[in-house]
Formats: structure tokens, C-alpha cells, sequence
């Protein structure tokens, strides 16, 4: 019997997505066939420390304070232990929103020339800040909301009513880099425009404000490298104002899923072809949940995409999947595979002149 995979799987992180990456994590956990791979949880404090783990969980232990080994070896290293060497063979990074699923874990494992599941730096990057991912949308021609870009140093002098006659009542603001709906408000009144900037300035220095649309709320899983294919569309039906984060995670009842949504033919034709087109204008690997919304006159109009989409029990991702015929086992299976595909075809660069 050959020897089983030894997947390191990193879940926490700097992030206030932290407690969606320990549920996350805690899913792929108990999914992941213990019969193929032997895992290594590495868990990562809201502080940015290492640690070696036993279960799912955020509980240093001294003894087990790791680093990752910068040369061929593909080993983590204790801090306080020098005789601690654990190596891998993949990396499974399921941590969501900054320092994680920006592209700076990424550009690590890329440097350590170490496989990883999952986008790379530049897709990373370009999908985790939602106003660079939407000049790449714009650019491959995708429909999406208008939008105005804050920076915090330009917020003292914004003007106001500028903003609102591009956008419109209501608006959504967001901060540019974070996920989970976090920090997100809808405002209804120009009033409450300055506390829905203040709250996004929270968790990001740039915010975005985009117009409102009225449309059904679809998402589409994605799977592949360079020849993706797409599950069939789910819709969320909120129970809130929006699909915020206290919908997501914290109210049971906050929202309703279709799965799969119903849709005629051609609208699901639409959905995954928009969804196929946008994981490929961002240079996407291996997995994303698009989002998008599909509008009365027949437009889907796309909201944003997630390279690192949850894994939690209520998540979308493998649930959009499973009904699509791919068991939550065998889509971690797939991905890992995705994942040494993706780095042996980058081994095969020429990286001599």
C-alpha cells in the first residue's frame, strides 16, 4: 500500500474571519479520507504564530511553536524544539480574508516550492481586494455594480452627495479587503453614509460602495485549473436585510438556500459560463465560489469571487458541489489533486538562461 499523503492543513490566522476558518477547518477535518492522507492541523493565532496542533483549535502549546522550513524540504520546524521536524506534501490553506487568502500565504508556499490547494498570489490578490478584482471583471467584459472607490486618508473630505448621485440609495458599503460579509452595511439614507465608511475604515484602510442592485442572490462553485468547470447554481433567499455575516453564521434562520436554484435552462447556462469566464479573467486555480445576481431583464451581474470560500456546515461551496454529484470527500480529493497538477506543470519552467 503506498504511503499515505501528509496534508498539512493551516486554519485561523490574522484575520476577524478567524472563528469562519476554525469551522471551516474543522469540516475539511472530519471530510478528508484518513484511509489516503495523514493530516497536520497548524494552527494560526490571531497574533501570526505557528503551532502544531492535535485537534481543531487555537490552544498554543510551547513545545509545539513552529516555523516552515524556507529550503526543498517541505518541513515545519519547532521554535523550542529543534527535534520537532514534521514534513508534508501539500499544504491546505483554509484560512479566509487578510493574511491568508490574499495572496501572502501564497507567495510563501511558492517560495518554499511547496504545492498548495487553491489560487495562487496574483488571483489571490486580485480577488481578495474587490476594487482591483473589479477592473479585471470590467476589463473581460463581465457585468457588475457601479461602484466608488474611499481611501481613509481621502475620507475627511469626501463629498458626500457625489457619491450617492453615481451610486444611488440604497448602497452597499464594504471594506475593499475582507470577506464573511464583515464590516459590511446597507445604507438606506444619506445620513448613515458616514458611520457605514467609518465601520469598513475599521477593517480596511480602502472602501468600496456599490450601487444597489435588485436581483436574485445565485452563487456558483468552481473547480479546475485551466479547464474549470462549474456546479449547478444555488440561491440565498436572507431572512435579513442582507446576507450579513449575523445571517451567515450566527441566525440559524437567516437565510434560506435553494439548491439548486431554480432556473430555466438558459439562465443556468448564463450563470456558469459568467462564473467559468470570470475564474479564468483572474487567473483562479483550483477553487472558487462566484457570486453574483440575476436580474429580471435577464443579466448576471457579478458581486465578487472567493478563492478561499468556506467549508463551514452552512457553506456553499461543498454543498453546491455535492448536489452537482461530487461528495464533500471526494471534492477535497479533487482539489488536492488540482493542487499537485498545478504545481508539477510549474516545475517544468525553465528557471535558467
Amino acid at each position: 500500500m503506498p504511503d499515505k499523503l501528509r496534508i498539512a492543513l493551516f486554519f485561523g490566522g490574522k484575520s476577524a474571519e478567524h472563528e469562519i476558518s476554525l469551522q471551516s477547518a474543522k469540516n475539511v477535518l472530519d471530510a478528508l479520507n484518513k484511509d489516503k492522507y495523514e493530516i497536520i492541523p497548524v494552527g494560526i493565532t490571531r497574533e501570526g504564530d505557528w503551532y502544531l496542533e492535535s485537534d481543531i483549535g487555537i490552544h498554543p502549546c510551547p513545545a509545539k511553536h513552529i516555523v516552515l522550513d524556507l529550503g526543498q524540504s517541505k518541513q515545519l520546524i519547532g521554535v523550542n524544539d529543534k527535534h520537532l521536524r514534521q514534513s508534508f506534501d501539500v499544504a491546505l490553506p483554509i484560512l479566509h480574508g487578510p493574511n491568508g487568502e490574499d495572496g501572502t500565504i501564497q507567495g510563501l508556499f511558492q517560495l518554499a516550492n511547496i504545492p498548495f490547494v487553491g489560487s495562487g498570489t496574483l488571483a489571490s490578490s486580485l480577488c481578495m481586494d474587490k476594487v482591483f478584482m473589479k477592473h479585471i471583471l470590467q476589463q473581460a467584459g463581465i457585468p457588475i455594480a457601479d461602484y466608488v472607490t474611499v481611501n481613509a486618508y481621502q475620507y475627511p473630505s469626501i463629498n458626500h452627495m457625489k457619491i450617492l448621485q453615481r451610486v444611488g440609495l440604497p448602497c452597499f458599503v464594504k471594506p475593499a479587503n475582507m470577506g464573511s460579509s464583515v464590516g459590511i452595511s446597507k445604507v438606506k439614507i444619506a445620513e448613515d453614509l458616514n458611520a457605514a465608511i467609518e465601520l469598513a475604515l475599521r477593517y480596511d484602510t480602502k472602501v468600496i460602495i456599490e450601487a444597489f442592485i435588485q436581483g436574485r442572490e445565485i452563487e456558483c462553485a468552481i473547480l479546475g485549473n485551466e479547464q474549470p468547470k462549474a456546479s449547478l447554481p444555488g440561491e440565498i433567499i436572507p431572512h435579513h436585510e442582507f446576507y450579513s455575516y449575523e445571517a451567515k453564521y450566527l441566525d440559524d434562520n437567516g437565510a434560506e438556500l435553494s439548491l439548486p436554484a431554480a432556473v430555466t435552462a438558459e439562465q443556468q447556462t448564463l450563470i456558469q459560463d459568467t462564473a467559468i469566464k470570470a475564474f479564468k479573467a483572474l487567473a483562479c486555480a483550483g477553487m472558487a465560489r462566484v457570486d453574483m445576481f440575476l436580474t429580471a431583464d435577464g443579466q448576471a451581474i457579478l458581486n465578487e469571487v472567493n478563492t478561499i470560500p468556506g467549508f463551514t456546515r452552512i457553506s456553499m461551496y461543498p454543498k453546491l458541489w455535492d448536489i452537482s454529484g461530487l461528495p464533500y470527500p471526494n471534492l477535497l480529493d479533487e482539489l488536492i489533486q488540482l493542487a499537485l497538477a498545478h504545481f508539477d506543470k510549474r516545475q517544468q519552467l525553465d528557471t535558467k538562461h
